[in-house]
């Protein structure tokens, strides 16, 4: 999928579909998430998704559901499921009408999921990244926590500590400025929870015998900033653990994101491709697909031979 026509429009995002990647533009509304519109757009190169469901939704919708892989992308590792499932950027949403629509484009990408791992990108569907795929937001970032105010400049991550929220422990140790090659990793814990917070996870000395103690508790610990209602809401919070956990990966390994267009395609199975024109026939004739739109596709998917 390359030509700029392939387009879906869902209810809060578009997704348009390349050749070697989806880029996902989301909406801004008093109805779209706050997430989505603090994300803005995500390119997600098809090496970084593992598969792609389509389900029914609620309220005479469908579910267009990319499952991005283990390791691709640091805004989910750094939910580790802790999303709900109306502020997951990786679900579109559709009327229902449309279903036969998204159910194409499920199956183009699906093919194109398989020929991305059929080029060596990726073995088993299941099997982790060994890097970030898919950017984080870029700093500087910056969130109010309820006892500090969190700032990240994309090398050193720092606190600054509220007197009417911070607890004397913190106080004592006054305020943090953290540098990234000190970090190994974030642990985000929702705000929707009632125990939510950030902290960040430092490396052991490595000219220590002992190991580091195991954290105090958030309140206590001067490597987090604990949320409460109001403070550190996901759509701030989230991208700022993402972009701080993509840091501190391209400070250990020395390496970002691979570019997108890093994969070359390989050619398709004449008869997927006869099967790929006989179902765009169908759209086609059924008014899914105007007529540039139908010729444009069918010359692209027969050059792919």
């Amino acid at each position: 999928m390359k030509h700029m026509g392939d387009v879906l429009q869902g209810i809060h995002a578009t997704w348009e579909f390349e050749s070697d990647s989806v880029l996902i533009r989301f909406e801004r509304g008093i109805r779209t998430p706050k997430l989505f519109q603090a994300l803005g757009e995500r390119r997600v190169p098809y090496e970084a998704l593992s598969s792609v469901t389509l389900t029914p939704g609620r309220r005479g919708t469908v579910v267009l559901h990319a499952v991005p892989r283990a390791g691709a992308d640091p805004l989910t590792d750094a939910a580790a499921g802790q999303l709900r499932a109306s502020g997951d950027p990786y679900r579109l949403l559709l009327p229902a009408e449309r279903e036969t629509l998204a159910q194409y484009y499920a199956d183009e990408l699906r093919a194109a999921l398989a020929r991305v791992r059929g080029a060596g990108a990726i073995g088993d569907e299941q099997e982790p990244a060994e890097r970030y795929l898919v950017t984080a937001p870029e700093p500087p970032l910056q969130f109010k926590a309820y006892d500090a105010k969190a700032s990240f400049d994309g090398d050193r991550v720092s606190f600054r500590w509220f007197w009417t929220g911070a607890s004397s422990a913190k106080w004592k140790a006054g305020d943090q400025s953290l540098p990234v090659g000190e970090l190994q990793g974030v642990e985000w814990r929702s705000p929707e929870r009632f125990d939510g917070y950030l902290r960040l996870l430092r490396r052991d000395d490595p000219c220590s015998a002992r190991p580091r103690p195991g954290p105090a508790p958030a309140d206590h610990d001067p490597a987090t900033v604990v949320f409460g209602p109001g403070y550190g809401p996901v759509h701030e919070s989230l991208p700022f653990a993402a972009a701080v956990l993509e840091a501190v990966q391209t400070a250990a390994t020395g390496r970002s994101a691979v570019p997108v267009n890093a994969v070359a395609p390989a050619r398709r199975d004449p008869a997927e491709v006869a099967e790929r024109i006989r179902h765009l026939g169908e759209l086609h004739r059924a008014g899914l697909v105007t007529d540039d739109e139908f010729s444009a596709k069918k010359a692209e998917l027969l050059a792919e031979l």
